[in-house]
């Protein structure tokens, strides 16, 4: 009944999405306003970032049952949206109740898509993986049409889309199917995993592939410190973002606030987690600038309750910094474009390998017969790549197929003085710092 009765609450007023590109000298406005439910804020994050729009200020507020957000957006050079046909899909997408995206938390089937098999890998990363896992692929002749790969914390997850390379359908022979998981498992499980490596085969329907491997690495414990050892000694891995969660006893919220170097999909990475971590943002403010992020949430628990030990509060740091580094560009980025061809990923990662390249992080589509794949590389050590090595790679890969898009060695880094700061202290009428209290300081 009380579903029926959220339904029916939600037909009456349907969401309502306002685009506004002249109050602001330098950004499009959208505000948002719905009731409010469990996502929403994903849903509508996701739409944006989907798009490739960059979100420099966001305000957020659903308390009551209503949902009332506004965001400002620029497209990737920073100019305002004008296009009418990505305008015209924001505001149908948004204000169409049936198309909020669906959950993704369920578990994995067997089932092939029509269009392609979406195959999920998880296991510990290593010099090497993802040729080895390309290798495989092209020997069973699978083509590879797009696939994302991410790693973190000595982990490493990707979501492949491949096809036959003979019909250009999804492979749904159950034999092949079982012969492809038992060689990428192996693969994955390598020598000494001391983790169980996992290979799965999405179902058909809707899957968002970013934020699955959100889930992917979330349920692989990505977000658990490792130390590991580097020509004989025990470092720990850098540090990460600076996060600080606390508890706002006249509102009864857990405050999180987020300082990091901006990037593009933060706030998709952050609301993410959130969501699939069972907490609810209740107000929130963004602001970037000088390619810095900074990002002020009051959360609680789907349950209503705040963060209440110190255990908890520990775990969403880490699960929030994970979030933040998982996309992180680390290495030098190179882009890939030519036409494609079964095998071309396994040829193109095999040389990387031997010319002791590490892909930290690589993004792989192909449109219209035409492969383009970003990777993002370091050296075994993870240090940047020398020059006289990427001319090497450039060579055997080919004239004018292989460019650097972004070297680490030419930018500047995050300024270490100076920071944001927009507290909802005038929202809430907080008075002094004594209403803030780490959550450590009760328990």
């Amino acid at each position: 009944m009380d579903d029926e009765y959220a339904k029916l609450i939600r037909r009456m007023n349907p969401p309502r999405v306002v685009i506004d590109n002249d109050s602001c000298e330098n950004a499009t406005v959208i505000q948002v306003d719905s009731v409010n439910k469990h996502g929403i804020l994903l849903q509508v994050v996701q739409v944006l970032t989907d798009l490739n729009l960059v979100i420099t200020k966001a305000y957020i507020s659903s308390d009551g049952g209503w949902f009332m957000d506004v965001f400002n957006v620029t497209d990737q050079d920073g100019n305002k949206v004008r296009n009418e046909e990505i305008i015209s899909y924001i505001q149908k997408t948004l204000e169409n109740d049936e198309v909020l995206l669906p959950s993704l938390s369920g578990t994995v089937g067997l089932m092939p898509s029509e269009e392609h098999t979406s195959i999920e890998l998880s296991g510990t990363d290593r010099p090497g993986l993802l040729s080895e896992v390309c290798a495989v692929l092209a020997d069973l002749h699978c083509n590879v049409v797009n696939a994302a790969i991410w790693t973190h914390n000595a982990r490493a997850a990707a979501v492949v889309h491949v096809v036959d390379d003979v019909t250009d359908c999804a492979i749904e022979d159950p034999k092949r199917l079982a012969t492809i998981k038992k060689l990428l498992r192996n693969v994955l499980k390598g020598n000494n995993d001391l983790k169980t490596a996992k290979m799965t085969l999405s179902p058909p329907g809707f899957t968002h592939r970013e934020r699955r491997l959100h889930q992917i690495m979330f349920d692989d414990r990505d977000y658990v410190k490792v130390r590991r050892t580097e020509q004989g000694n025990i470092e720990d891995l850098k540090s990460g973002p600076c996060i600080t969660v606390y508890y706002c006893s006249e509102k009864d919220y857990t405050v999180i606030t987020m300082r990091s170097r901006d990037r593009p999909k933060l706030l998709f990475d952050i609301v993410c987690t959130l969501t699939d971590m069972q907490y609810v943002v209740f107000h929130g403010v963004v602001h970037t600038g000088k390619n810095e992020a900074y990002q002020e949430f009051y959360i609680r628990h789907v349950d209503g309750l705040p963060i209440s030990s110190e255990a908890e509060r520990e775990r969403v740091i880490l699960c929030l910094e994970a979030a933040i580094e998982r996309r992180t560009s680390e290495g030098l980025e190179l882009e890939l474009c030519t036409e494609d061809r079964l095998g071309l990923l396994s040829d193109i990662t095999r040389i990387f390998r031997e010319n002791s390249l590490c892909i930290k992080r690589a993004e792989i589509s192909t449109q219209g017969g035409k492969a383009k794949d970003i990777f993002y590389v370091t050296d075994v050590t993870g240090n940047p790549v020398e020059q006289k090595t990427i001319d090497s790679i450039c060579e055997q890969v080919g004239p004018n197929m292989l460019h650097v898009k972004w070297n680490p060695c030419h930018s500047e880094k995050l300024p270490e003085e100076g920071t944001i700061s927009y507290l909802f202290g005038s929202l809430f009428k907080v008075r002094t710092l004594q209403s803030l209290k780490l959550i450590g300081s009760y328990t």
